[in-house]
């Protein structure tokens, strides 16, 4: 009786795994002849440079030095769902920017989200902007100021002007949407194909 007990499990064991191996197998097909972003074009770097885009993490981060020897420094992820259902991208990105003078080790900090505007295009919002020391070690204790909502509106837009000045426009929101989402997509591939060939193993 239990050698017959064990056969049933050991076939209801492979059945499951063979019901799972199928439905990964038509969600990597899926994935793969989907093509949600092909018909879109990337956006243009401009004087960036893109110093981190690891296959293994959820981050890039791009930096622009000027000849003045001013340093923009630009880390991206993507963050919540949008509420835009119809747009290409269901993700926001956000995006610390990161200004640093020359001869200064201070440095002027933005937290901005980036998000589809209409086809083809994107904007962001500055959430947040703060200055911080060279010997400033962020943490949730140490008083940033007023929060950016409620500075004046004509201060707000001089901020966006000034980052705007330094390259962060339309083409790098542009390429930082379709980079992290591609991104994304790539990352779900290869865990769903890791899960396959396991799956596969134990049948």
């Amino acid at each position: 009786m239990t050698r017959a007990t064990q056969i049933l499990r050991k076939g209801r064991k492979a059945l499951e795994d063979f019901n799972l191996l199928k439905v990964l197998q038509s969600e990597i097909s899926h994935e793969l002849s989907s093509n949600s972003f092909q018909d879109i074009k990337s956006g243009s770097l401009g004087d960036f440079v893109l110093d981190w885009n690891s296959a293994q993490s959820h981050d890039v981060v791009l930096r622009r030095k000027s000849e003045s020897g001013e340093e923009v420094a630009v880390s991206a992820l993507l963050g919540q769902e949008t509420r835009d259902s119809e747009g290409k991208f269901p993700r926001e990105v956000l995006m610390k920017v990161c200004v640093r003078k020359p001869g200064l080790s201070s440095m002027l900090q933005f937290d901005c989200g980036v998000s589809e505007k209409d086809v083809h295009r994107s904007d962001f919002n500055i959430h947040s902007a703060y200055y911080l020391q060279s010997s400033t070690i962020p943490n949730s204790s140490i008083y940033r100021g007023p929060s950016f909502s409620s500075l004046d509106p004509q201060l707000q837009d001089a901020f966006k002007e000034y980052l705007l000045a330094r390259g962060i426009g339309e083409n790098l929101t542009n390429f930082l949407l379709l980079t992290l989402h591609k991104k994304e997509q790539g990352q779900y591939v290869n865990w769903l194909q890791i899960l396959e060939s396991f799956v596969a193993k134990d049948e």
